[in-house]
């Protein structure tokens, strides 16, 4: 039996889309950070079980929030802005099925193809990104406030297809996202005591744009690559500017 786990945060252009993708799987968990549009509605139509569940600017703690609502043996986590390909739906049936092939793995990392305004993007640092999303239930923990990771124990495999990834319809939302994650960040880097200085603020961007553009070949993505290295570069100087307010305000 697989679990999908879905959080939602004021997600009702994506969320009926979502959740059509999973219907393959035996059950889907909905983690709601109380919404204020038509998320949950239409999340309970599509048949999913939806819990209420403050996100209180700490992911890995929703995340396993939602992990402890599933009853299947395996637990897969998608996004809103995410949908499982055909090819990889039934990799992973055909995986779960088969009890002597997955005996000795607990869990599986899943590449996940990034498409920016209709362009997939094939370079940069979205062009090689493979995510632990696929695992045994009581196999690990979700770990870091923001950009989070499965801490699954034993011995990982990875599967041959892809999760296709649609974020950032366009420039304000995507402008929108990176001020919600840079606030997230610093924070959790402020808890920490990592401090930072004023060249960090400078060399930081600077170092993140060109290991976007030019060390991972982001140019060859055309214009949608220097768009999205430059807004890296941006979520970078954010970062940190707003952890060097956090400690001097």
């Amino acid at each position: 039996m697989i679990s999908a786990v879905v959080l939602t945060k004021n997600e009702e252009k994506n969320i009926k889309g979502c959740l059509e993708n999973l219907m393959w799987c035996n059950e889907t968990i909905v983690i709601d950070d109380n919404s204020t549009d038509k998320s949950v509605e239409i999340a309970k139509k599509m048949g999913a079980q939806v819990y209420a569940h403050n996100l209180n600017f700490d992911f890995s703690k929703q995340r396993n929030y939602g992990l402890s609502k599933t009853k299947g043996d395996w637990v897969l986590f998608i996004d809103t802005d995410e949908r499982v390909s055909n090819e990889l739906k039934n990799e992973i049936s055909h995986l779960i099925s088969n009890r002597d092939r997955i005996k000795k793995l607990n869990g599986y990392f899943i590449k996940r193809v990034d498409f920016m305004w209709g362009r997939e993007l094939k370079y940069g640092e979205t062009g090689n990104i493979k995510l632990l999303r696929l695992a045994r239930k009581n196999s690990g923990r979700w770990q870091g406030k923001v950009h989070e990771q499965w801490k699954v124990t034993g011995k990982h495999g990875q599967l041959k297809n892809s999760l296709y990834h649609y974020p950032h319809k366009n420039i304000a939302e995507f402008l929108k996202k990176i001020n919600y994650y840079t606030d997230l960040r610093a924070k959790e880097l402020y808890n920490k005591k990592v401090r930072v200085q004023w060249w960090d603020i400078i060399l930081y961007p600077r170092i993140k744009f060109f290991t976007n553009y030019f060390f991972k070949r982001g140019f060859l993505d055309g214009v949608p690559g220097v768009i999205h290295a430059l807004l890296m570069d941006l979520h970078s100087f954010l970062v940190r500017g707003k952890l060097w307010i956090l400690w001097h305000r």
